[in-house]
């Protein structure tokens, strides 16, 4: 075997460790930091309009603290602080994932009737008692007045996911310590918590997901973005979600460019569905995998009605429920027929399994002309490491490329590796070097592939063993028993091999374009000349400029 060590970053970490980064549960919790102390905070919701109160609910082990927001765009602007906060220290329930922590409001401040839409940075420092600064961040999302804002951008910030991935307090819909046996993942989680480290704030040299590095000949795969977090304190799904890895790329990104971009979360589609009509464009960016049926009801008759979406987000996935006024998340997933009271007795429609589950009735692609179960991962573990990185170019005459220089068969993207590390796609075929959605394939009629590069359901390689292998082949046998009704040999290579797209289609009175990466952001963050012109001529056609 090749010796490893010189092709990755080396954070200081001994091989145990590296294992424990990787294959570990590691999260964030209420005493976590020991002898030096620590503080934590949380909101009620995601997002308050202007004029609102906002509580925050602190349990600190100083006996006060510093409050500072900042709102985060393309200029870092302080909009309001405060000392000598009063704190103390709350406790926190077992399984507070699940139910929410519960702690009483400690502080409240008004959003201000000037605040600009957008995300605002919340932190809190306090003493340490090492004497040194303990901190902790969160984030509120200040929306829009209503009325129609011509010429401006609605970005709807990945929430769903932002509460799917949230390690904070020990479970998420990932792993957990729910269940008899305290090692279940949790089918319902609680937005009233903190929100896990690196959610809120990252330093700039923070690793992606995809590998960045060549790996020479019989090389076996490493997490670079699993052993930072590791090593620096950092939740483990800082990668996955949150607004610092995704969400702002795009955000501080528009506004630097002169573009007027509102923010509102999901939960808005799902309770305010009338907030998308004031916009001539809608955008979803980075992670976007967990839906309610109500937003994509918000976003159908939105496109129908004449709106243009322009999603560059992958990962297209998982049908959820709220409850308790959206306060809690719930998303059986890989358990739904077995364990979800939709399928005993209730509407199974709404359960909360795949959207390709055939008893949804509902594919993904109806909505935004692609799905994650003919995409899903490039460009990391078993799957594709030495991938394109960048989208394969098909159609290069269309009107996206427009200013590019792109040619048929270039690769949109490489350099800033914007292919990864989960794609969505569609069935398809190639005529006359031009590929087409199958009859079978779920997609909107008219609906044109623009790019399209190669992903996988299963890590595959000689050289893996089962050691090595982090997903292995759990999400194929799940996607072949969803679409197929079980997961034999035969089904596992009808979903073996898959694809991720770039698309666009034309519904009712509106328009969709979709670049079904997780990673488009990555383009705009090290400044692709080529994704930031294509991006801008989505924007531009969409807001009529």
């Amino acid at each position: 075997m090749t010796n490893q060590d010189p092709v990755f970053p080396d954070f200081g970490l001994s091989p145990q460790e590296r294992h424990q980064a990787v294959r570990g549960h590691y999260y964030e919790y209420p005493g976590m930091d020991g002898a030096r102390g620590e503080i934590w905070c949380y909101t009620r919701s995601y997002a308050y309009a202007r004029g609102a109160m906002v509580d925050l609910h602190i349990s600190s082990t100083a006996s006060s603290c510093r409050l500072e927001i900042v709102r985060d765009g393309a200029a870092q602007t302080s909009v309001y602080g405060t000392d000598d906060i009063a704190t103390a220290w709350q406790e926190t329930p077992d399984q507070v994932s699940v139910t929410g922590c519960g702690w009483a409001p400690t502080f409240t401040f008004q959003v201000h009737d000037s605040w600009p839409s957008g995300a605002y940075r919340i932190t809190l420092t306090a003493e340490g008692r090492d004497g040194k600064p303990i901190q902790c961040h969160h984030l509120i999302i200040v929306l829009p007045n209503a009325g129609p804002k011509p010429g401006r951008i609605l970005q709807v910030a990945a929430t769903g996911t932002w509460t799917a991935y949230n390690t904070w307090g020990g479970s998420n819909h990932y792993q957990g310590i729910t269940g008899p046996n305290r090692d279940k993942y949790a089918t319902t989680v609680s937005i009233e918590r903190p929100l896990c480290r690196g959610f809120v704030v990252l330093p700039p040299d923070a690793p992606r997901v995809p590998l960045e590095v060549s790996l020479p000949p019989g090389t076996i795969p490493r997490y670079p973005h699993m052993e930072w977090a590791f090593a620096n304190g950092y939740s483990k799904k800082y990668t996955s979600s949150g607004w610092a890895s995704y969400d702002s790329q795009f955000f501080r990104w528009a506004e630097r460019q002169g573009y007027g971009v509102d923010l509102a979360s999901q939960y808005e589609l799902h309770n305010n569905p009338g907030i998308l009509n004031d916009y001539d464009c809608v955008v979803f960016v980075g992670h976007d995998e967990y839906w309610t049926w109500e937003m994509r009801d918000a976003v159908d008759a939105y496109v129908d009605q004449g709106g243009r979406v322009a999603r560059f987000a992958g990962n297209f996935m998982w049908q959820t429920r709220l409850e308790d006024e959206g306060q809690r998340q719930v998303c059986y997933k890989y358990v739904a027929r077995k364990e979800d009271p939709a399928y005993q007795g209730g509407d199974v429609t709404r359960a909360t399994n795949s959207w390709e589950a055939p008893e949804i009735g509902r594919p993904g692609a109806l909505t935004f002309g692609l799905n994650a179960t003919n995409g899903v991962y490039s460009g990391w573990g078993g799957c594709a490491p030495r991938g394109v990185r960048g989208f394969p170019i098909y159609r290069p005459r269309h009107w996206a490329f427009a200013g590019t220089g792109l040619f048929y068969g270039d690769l949109l993207g490489a350099d800033s590796h914007i292919y990864g590390y989960e794609v969505d796609g569609l069935a398809y075929e190639i005529r006359y070097g031009l590929p087409y959605p199958t009859a079978d394939s779920g997609a909107p009629e008219g609906l044109e592939i623009l790019a399209l590069g190669m992903a996988s359901q299963v890590e595959e390689s000689d050289i893996l063993t089962r050691e090595d292998l982090f997903f292995g082949d759990e999400d194929g046998r799940f996607i072949a028993e969803t679409l197929y009704g079980e997961a034999s040999d035969e089904n596992m290579e009808k979903v073996r091999y898959s694809n991720g797209m770039i698309v666009n289609f034309k519904r009712g009175k509106g328009e969709v374009f979709h670049a079904g990466t997780c990673e488009w952001v990555a383009g705009l963050l090290r400044k692709d000349k080529m994704v930031e012109r294509v991006t801008a001529n989505v924007l531009n056609r969409y807001l009529n400029r």
